[in-house]
């Protein structure tokens, strides 16, 4: 049975109560704003003490999020927020612990701590600004910039397949997985909200714009004239509809996701799948969190999935290593430092 650590507040907080006295220092339009606007809309939704929230970030224009948020913080180093942040978690179990990284801050030199810390299930909070591009050195390519884009450290476009974060969970056993839009700022909050309220690893993506080095990276998915078709808001129990009049589904054919239409070829809503974001197997998570292109043999495009995608029940790391010290304490023969310095062989000098 999982159990949370961190203590409720006594009284109720609003955003101002997060908002630091801090300069924002993005540029004009930067999709960071939006994602700070949804975090301190958050952080009043989870109910817990303002002094239980702790921010830790790497490197890159994201990183500068904890001086923006009135919290306990951490700017730490590039790539390594997710090492720090369990450090932070498991010195101190009572804390929220907030990562917050950029696509090439987790995804490169990050990349491997954030596999683990997924895979561990340690109970942190781990938000994902992707904008694709390096933003704070100027616009070098990153592991998820766009196969064959051109950027200043690709003049004849990028040779990389790129990540998918959503994947790379999945791939790690992830228990918490949610994707949104900078632009939607409703669904981000929505997003981090159920994130903070869950017991282990929570992976949070936002589809974010970078208006100087990567403009209208997600343009063809987030633009208002064609949203509604090429996404789709899962909810947990409901059949998967996108589309302006909720007239498009999704169906398993028996080995892939295919696009259908109500009402065509004799499809119902009974030939619609329901999202189950509770279901253990990664199966199903994964084609969703993959979705975002053609269908193979197909003109069809499946949209790209936004919403919690997967939410498990798994105990955390962090329960099961204050177990193991709560038992060592009680039972084990090492009951301070001084205790295992003098066990064993030891000599006088």
């Amino acid at each position: 049975m999982e159990k949370h650590f961190v203590p409720k507040a006594d009284r109720e907080y609003t955003k101002a109560d997060f908002q630091s006295d801090q300069m924002v220092k993005w540029c004009p339009g930067c999709g960071d704003h939006a994602i700070l606007a949804a975090l301190l809309a958050t952080f009043p939704k989870t109910g817990y003490k303002k002094e239980n929230v702790c921010m830790v970030s790497g490197i890159g224009c994201s990183s500068r999020i904890p001086y923006y948020v009135d919290t306990y913080g951490f700017h730490s180093i590039h790539g390594r927020a997710c090492a720090i942040a369990t450090g932070v978690k498991l010195a101190n179990p009572t804390l929220s612990v907030w990562v917050n990284m950029g696509d090439g801050d987790s995804m490169a030199i990050g990349g491997n701590h954030l596999i683990h810390a997924v895979r561990r299930n340690q109970d942190l909070n781990i938000t994902i600004f992707n904008n694709e591009i390096y933003g704070l050195t100027k616009g070098q390519y990153s592991p998820t910039t766009k196969f064959g884009q051109v950027t200043k450290t690709s003049p004849f476009g990028t040779i990389d397949y790129p990540f998918n974060p959503g994947e790379l969970v999945m791939g790690a056993q992830g228990t918490f997985f949610a994707r949104t839009l900078d632009c939607v700022p409703a669904l981000s909050t929505e997003c981090m909200t159920r994130a903070a309220k869950h017991d282990g690893c929570s992976v949070v993506e936002v589809l974010q714009n970078c208006v100087i080095f990567n403009d209208k990276a997600h343009a063809a998915i987030t633009d208002r004239a064609v949203r509604d078709d090429r996404t789709i808001v899962l909810e947990h129990g409901k059949p998967m509809l996108f589309g302006k009049n909720k007239e498009k589904g999704l169906r398993f054919n028996g080995r892939q996701l295919e696009v259908v239409t109500l009402g065509e070829n004799g499809i119902t809503i009974d030939d619609i799948m329901v999202h189950h974001e509770d279901t253990e197997d990664t199966g199903i998570h994964q084609m969703l969190a993959h979705m975002g292109g053609p269908v193979a043999g197909s003109d069809e495009v499946l949209p790209v999935a936004l919403g919690v995608i997967r939410n498990v029940k798994k105990v955390s790391y962090t329960q099961l290593y204050e177990e193991q010290m709560e038992e060592q304490m009680a039972n084990g023969k090492y009951k301070c430092v001084d205790d295992l310095l003098n066990s064993g062989d030891t000599w006088e000098v």
